[in-house]
C-alpha cells in the first residue's frame, strides 16, 4: 500500500517495444510502486504522442529519456536510475549503442556498400537516431567531402517504425538502439531472419529514468533505491529476464557529456544531418 499523498505517473515508452515488453515494464514499475511506497500511475503515451509532453508533466516520476534532450534541456528533470542491459555492449555498464541495420535480404555487407542509398533516422533530439549515427558517419563524410545518401529518410520517429521502413523498401539502413532491438529480438525472434546489422557505434551512455524537475527529494530517493535494489531481487527475476536487464544503476550525469560533444563536432564540421 502507497503512503504517499500525491499519485504520480510512469511510463516506458521508449522501450516498451512490443506488448510483451509493455506488459513487462507495467509490472516492474508495479513492483518498484509497492517498494518504494510511492503510488505509481502507468500511464500510456505511445506514438505519435510527443516525448516532450511526457517528459514536461509535473506528476511525471520515472520516464525514459534520452541524454541528448536531457543535456539540451533549460530546466532538466531529476535522474532516477539507468538500465544495464544484459547484453550492454560494455558489460555491466550502463551504456549502449546505435546498430545499423539493413533487410536481411539485401545485398550490402558493409556500411559503405549502402553509400548511395537512401539512410532512415528517427527524430533529431535522438542519441540512437540521429546523434550516434551521425557521429558514425561523420569521418566517412569528412574523407568524401560530400554526402554519402542520396537521401535522408525521416523523421521515422521509432524503432519499430525504422524496420517497417526497412521491410517496406523505403530505406536501405536505418538506426537501432541496441537495447530496444534486443528487446524486440527477446520477444520477436522471427526478425533475427529479416534484418541484419552491418555496423555499431561506440558505445555511450544509456537513456535513464527521470523524474519531473519538481518532484519532491524524497520521492525521488525512495523510488531510486527502490529501482537499485532490483538487480539482486530474486523477485524481479522473471521481469529482469523479460526486459534483458541486468540491474539499474546510478546515474552519472557526467557521462552524458559525450552525447553534447558528438553533436557539437558533427555541427563544427558542417554535417548538420546525417546523410
Amino acid at each position: 500500500m502507497s503512503d504517499t499523498a500525491v499519485q504520480f505517473i510512469a511510463n516506458a515508452r521508449m522501450y516498451s517495444v512490443n506488448a510483451p515488453a509493455r506488459v513487462a515494464w507495467a509490472e516492474l514499475f508495479s513492483l518498484v510502486s509497492r517498494e518504494s511506497g510511492v503510488d505509481l500511475d502507468v500511464v500510456d503515451h505511445a506514438f505519435p504522442a510527443p516525448l516532450a509532453e511526457l517528459w514536461s508533466r509535473p506528476d511525471l516520476a520515472a520516464a525514459f529519456m534520452c541524454g541528448l534532450p536531457y543535456i539540451r534541456t533549460g530546466n532538466p528533470p531529476k535522474p532516477i536510475a539507468a538500465p544495464v542491459p544484459r547484453h550492454a555492449p560494455v558489460a555491466g555498464q550502463p551504456v549502449y549503442a546505435t546498430c545499423l541495420v539493413v533487410k536481411a535480404g539485401s545485398p550490402f555487407q558493409t556500411i559503405e556498400d549502402t553509400f548511395g542509398g537512401r539512410v532512415g533516422y528517427t527524430v533529431e533530439d535522438s542519441h540512437s537516431g540521429w546523434n550516434a549515427l551521425r557521429h558514425h558517419l561523420l569521418p566517412y563524410w569528412l574523407a568524401r567531402g560530400s554526402n554519402l545518401y542520396r537521401e535522408s529518410v525521416g523523421p521515422l520517429y521509432t524503432p519499430r517504425r525504422v524496420i517497417e521502413a526497412l521491410l517496406s523498401d523505403t530505406i536501405d539502413i536505418g538506426p537501432l538502439d541496441s537495447y530496444a532491438l534486443d528487446l524486440m529480438l527477446r520477444h520477436e525472434p522471427d526478425l533475427r531472419e529479416r534484418i541484419r546489422i552491418v555496423a555499431t557505434t561506440e558505445a555511450a551512455p544509456i537513456p535513464f529514468l527521470v523524474a519531473s524537475a519538481g518532484c519532491p527529494d524524497m520521492i525521488v530517493t525512495r523510488l531510486r533505491e527502490a529501482f537499485l535494489a532490483l538487480g539482486g531481487a530474486p523477485k524481479a527475476a522473471e521481469l529482469r529476464e523479460q526486459l534483458c536487464l541486468e540491474r539499474f544503476a546510478p546515474v552519472n550525469l557526467a557521462d552524458y557529456e559525450i552525447v553534447a560533444r558528438w553533436e557539437d563536432e558533427a555541427k563544427a564540421a558542417g554535417y548538420d544531418r546525417p546523410g
